[in-house]
């Protein structure tokens, strides 16, 4: 259900009708005006996204190196992807971690690649999307803001579309939430969602935002025709209940499936929004 274009990661949004995608990267697979509304936000994306996970890998995708090579690819897929009118692409604060040796960070690649794209296309509209690592020693609201702020400096931006909550905490979770709250406020994001939250989860998070009057926009999980637990335990119904955008990465499971039929399918971001 979705083009591989170089070494980018793929994740798509799920509707009430039965797709058949076929992906060429010289097609114009989507346009400006094919956008839809993540949840009950104001924001609109393109339905078909690009996933930057591998982009500055040097740990899971690119086997311990990221080169020149590699550089000219990601930002070849970038390019082709804007081309084509693909224009969300979705990163995290941990895609290319520093952890990593010889990693560069896939936030500080993708803003290169939109700064470089704006200085020869000024009026190219790109929706940017990050994540929040719920990393253990990270306490309270600030902590999201903080983050949030750091992520905005590599990405070279004052403001991203969405900020996700890239998974549960082991502890903390109410203070990353008022924290997606504090974010939305202060006009650093357009929109906030969350990512690998079980429905019991997605319920508690959907409830304490509705109490600010902030819309959780959507859910990014694992979802394809191999993987389909986000059925199986009622994520993708309380995301319907609920209208939360569902977000599934991984829709070709990382390359095991080479043509998807997705039921439901309604957005994706190299990623498929579902």
């Amino acid at each position: 259900m979705a083009m591989h274009v170089s070494s980018a990661c793929f994740s798509v949004f799920s509707h009430r009708r039965v797709h058949k995608i076929r992906a060429v990267a010289s097609e114009n697979v989507t346009t400006e005006d094919d956008k839809v509304k993540l949840g009950g936000s104001d924001l609109k994306v393109t339905r078909l996204g690009i996933g930057a996970w591998s982009w500055g890998d040097t740990s899971y995708w690119n086997n311990f190196e990221w080169d020149d090579r590699k550089m000219k690819a990601a930002k070849s897929a970038f390019d082709v992807s804007v081309d084509a009118g693909i224009t969300f692409f979705d990163t995290a604060e941990v895609y290319g971690s520093r952890a990593s040796f010889g990693a560069i960070n896939s936030e500080t690649l993708l803003g290169r690649f939109v700064k470089e794209r704006k200085e020869k296309d000024p009026g190219v509209e790109v929706a940017i999307a990050t994540k929040f690592a719920a990393l253990p020693w990270r306490l309270g609201r600030q902590s999201v803001i903080t983050a949030l702020k750091d992520s905005l400096g590599r990405l070279g931006v004052s403001s991203v579309e969405l900020y996700q909550l890239h998974w549960p905490g082991i502890w903390g979770n109410e203070g990353y939430l008022d924290g997606l709250g504090d974010a939305v406020e202060q006009g650093l994001v357009k929109a906030v969602g969350v990512s690998n939250y079980s429905e019991r989860r997605l319920r508690e998070a959907h409830k304490k935002l509705q109490k600010r009057g902030i819309p959780l926009a959507s859910n990014q999980v694992n979802y394809s025709l191999i993987y389909r637990a986000p059925e199986e335990k009622g994520v993708k119904s309380t995301c319907d209940e609920l209208g939360i955008t569902l977000i599934a990465y991984s829709p070709i499971a990382q390359g095991e499936v080479g043509t998807l039929y997705f039921l439901n399918l309604f957005s994706f971001s190299f990623n498929i929004l579902a």
